[in-house]
């Protein structure tokens, strides 16, 4: 839940200040969780961190797979019983997409 007293409400803050992005993808199947968090990431800048919740099991393993042929980073993998959580840096080196970018993020 967004605040109306976040002062920074409406901005692109730079990522020392606003921690991370997060992506919902819990109830979702594979191939979903993957292709939300490619289009995710494509819209970030470099470096910047995307959080994922996501509680598909084989997400556990196709998102480090994901990650390292796209050029991301996976800097922590949490086991959360239900559901698996996953911190995301962007890649420096990524292609951009530019069919998938003009895509809905509800039509994936």
């Amino acid at each position: 839940m967004i605040s109306d007293q976040n002062p920074h409400r409406g901005q692109k803050p730079c990522t020392e200040d606003r921690g991370e992005i997060l992506l919902d993808v819990i109830g979702q199947q594979c191939p979903l969780p993957v292709l939300r968090a490619r289009k995710r990431l494509l819209r970030l800048e470099p470096g910047d961190l995307l959080r994922v919740f996501a509680s598909d099991p084989v997400a556990r393993i196709d998102m480090p797979h994901f990650c390292a042929e796209a050029g991301h980073e996976i800097i922590e993998i949490r086991d959360r019983g239900t559901w698996i959580e996953f911190l995301i840096r962007r890649g420096n080196q990524v292609s951009d997409d530019e069919d998938l970018l003009a895509k809905p993020v509800k039509g994936l």
